[in-house]
């Protein structure tokens, strides 16, 4: 098969498609024939040799896929060949074939192309396992999240809005947050030209937000912490504004919160597999009924894999960026 292979860690120069082995197919996988793979920021971390695959996974780049199920493992029961699927992935998405554990796969919604279904598996893992399944975001409650208009954010916006909370969002520019507004957010805020704290307590009469989704970690601790209401919870999934801040534990103490951090590739397949089930009754019928969708800026071939790379490094894009072999 082809695949993305990263030659010596670098930029995006350095991806380039090869010919390279199939993957080898595991008693309690599927093989999946790929029909689109989606980029995230994990990518180009292990692109530039900071965020090795877990061991045993596979080499190439791609936490997400969708397409069609081509062979079943011996222990595999739910899954037939031709099936049409979407599945969250430690890496290997970036080509032609990828092997997946069988309880990482989605059948692909009815009413979203095969190609879209790839934009959905991260996204809906991430931010139900972080928002829902452990900071238990409710109906009623307000809802914080940095990076509105990414690939994550813009899931978040409609995942929370069918679950009847009060959205806030940043961005930095007019453009994305119209993007953002028009998906449903309640409240719009360009982190360049506003103070979002400020903002935050004004939109809320000076009480804060009950739930911050955080992409950006060290730069925005301090102000996420003060943004947040009494027994307010925030969960971090990035660093991409540092990873090292000072913590004054009288405002966690003060106030209640609850700080939490977690990424989702290096779980184990158990732990992958139980935030998939929880994703497929909880989720899945929202995107059915069309209350979520898709969100794709940019289809490229597989082989202008680094072209796409510079695209989302640009921070140009709204929502997804999507790879097709």
């Amino acid at each position: 098969m082809k695949a993305v292979v990263i030659t010596t860690p670098g930029g995006p120069e350095v991806l380039q498609l090869q010919e390279v082995e199939d993957p080898e197919l595991k008693d309690n996988e599927v093989l999946i024939k790929v029909e689109a793979t989606a980029l995230n920021r994990a990518d180009i971390l292990q692109r530039k040799g900071m965020y090795p695959p877990p061991p045993g996974s596979s080499p190439y780049l791609g936490l997400e896929c969708s397409g069609t199920i081509e062979a079943v493992g011996k222990q595999v029961s739910r899954w037939q060949v031709g099936d049409k699927v979407c599945a969250l992935l430690s890496g290997g998405g970036y080509a032609e074939k990828v092997a997946v554990p069988a309880g990482q796969v989605l059948l692909a919604p009815p009413g979203v192309s095969l190609q879209d279904a790839a934009s959905f598996p991260e996204v809906s893992c991430t931010v139900w396992s972080t928002v829902f399944m452990m900071s238990r975001l409710s109906a009623g409650e307000t809802f914080l999240v940095h990076g509105g208009s990414s690939g994550i954010g813009t899931f978040a916006i409609q995942i929370a809005k069918y679950w009847g909370a009060k959205v806030f969002v940043t961005a930095g520019s007019k453009e994305k947050l119209a993007f953002c507004k028009n998906l449903g957010a309640d409240v719009c805020i360009n982190y360049k030209t506003e103070d979002f704290v400020a903002r935050v307590k004004e939109e809320t009469g000076g009480k804060g937000v009950d739930v911050i989704l955080d992409i950006i970690g060290a730069e925005y601790f301090r102000r996420n912490l003060d943004s947040l209401s009494f027994d307010g919870r925030l969960f971090v999934i990035g660093t991409m504004g540092g990873a090292v801040t000072e913590i004054d534990l009288r405002v966690v103490l003060s106030k209640r919160l609850t700080i939490q951090a977690a990424g989702l590739r290096y779980r184990s397949p158990e732990n992958k597999a139980a935030v998939v089930r929880e994703v497929e009754n909880n989720v899945w019928p929202a995107i059915v009924a069309g209350k979520v969708k898709p969100v794709v800026y940019k289809y490229f071939p597989l082989s202008e894999a680094a072209e796409a790379h510079r695209l989302m490094e640009s921070s140009k894009h709204i929502g997804k960026i999507l790879l097709l072999p």
